[in-house]
């Protein structure tokens, strides 16, 4: 699910800035730009982001500045100031030119004082970032919650018009035996002109033999307890995204086997409508962690 979130955290000697968005994603992907120094700290932030989100691509900012003493200091290259400063000396005394050669000369030549990067204090960095890190994390995932809510609603409406739709086909199958009788009726009328004596036994038979292939009672037990599961999982709280998806591929499997079976025209609409809710559900099921 989509979440935007930031936080900073001024602790001396630290600026600690974090800046995090959420997209949708079947895994969990996590792009981490990280302030050059402090790598080290890039396996115990994925660590921590892995036991908040589950699923999802998360690109994650952070920035920190040490304003410590030790944070950085400055070398002077000596041998590059002496030789610089004594091949100016040459020119001003071949060019005839008596002014003497002062420091902000010398220092414009450049690399002769360079800043040195000190090995960081991880470990105290770490201290420091932890509860920004911690805040952050804690405002994406209550967006992401509130997300949440609006698509659990979305899936309990389309459940339950899936529901009405399986008692639809449910009363749909149980008249089928009799419909099966009349069309063999009418069919074995139709061929014979009503000069053969039609045998109510074995017309019933057949209808019988036809209903059994047809039978999709089984399939419509199992599609009733995949909508069961499918809103416990929603209120389990705990993470349903791919518990949920597989529900779904078997819903699919239990209609797919209705159609195939129905030779009702109104059945087959109903199962077709159906499906497409499926579909609705399926395209959101991958935003769901």
């Amino acid at each position: 699910m989509t979440a935007y979130a930031r936080g900073e955290i001024q602790s001396a000697p630290y600026t600690m800035r974090i800046e995090a968005r959420a997209y949708n994603s079947r895994h969990l992907d996590i792009a981490l730009r990280l302030t050059h120094g402090f790598e080290p700290l890039e396996e115990r932030i994925k660590g921590l982001i892995s036991q908040t989100i589950a699923r999802g691509r998360l690109d994650i900012r952070v920035q920190i500045r040490d304003d410590s003493d030790t944070g950085i200091q400055f070398t002077v290259n000596l041998p590059r100031a002496h030789a610089y400063h004594q091949a100016l000396h040459t020119l001003k005394k071949e060019l005839g030119v008596g002014d003497p050669v002062n420091l902000e000369t010398v220092i414009a030549a450049g690399h002769i004082i360079q800043a040195e990067e000190m090995e960081k204090d991880v470990d105290a960095a770490w201290n420091h970032l932890l509860p920004c890190l911690e805040g952050v994390l804690s405002d994406l995932d209550e967006m992401r919650r509130v997300e949440g809510e609006q698509l659990a609603r979305d899936f309990q409406g389309r459940l339950d018009t899936i529901e009405r739709m399986v008692e639809q086909i449910e009363e749909q199958a149980s008249a089928l035996p009799k419909q099966y009788q009349k069309r063999l009726v009418d069919r074995v009328e139709q061929l014979t002109h009503g000069l053969v004596e039609i045998d109510p036994v074995r017309i019933a038979q057949e209808a019988a033999l036809l209903a059994d292939r047809s039978d999709i009672s089984e399939e419509i037990v199992r599609a009733k307890s995949h909508i069961k599961q499918f809103r416990s999982l929603m209120k389990d709280g705990k993470s349903a995204g791919r518990p949920l998806n597989f529900l779904l591929q078997e819903f699919n499997r239990e209609f797919n086997t209705m159609g195939s079976k129905s030779g009702k025209a109104t059945m087959s609409h109903t199962i077709v409508t159906v499906k497409s809710e499926l579909e609705k559900i399926r395209e959101q099921i991958q935003n769901v962690e």
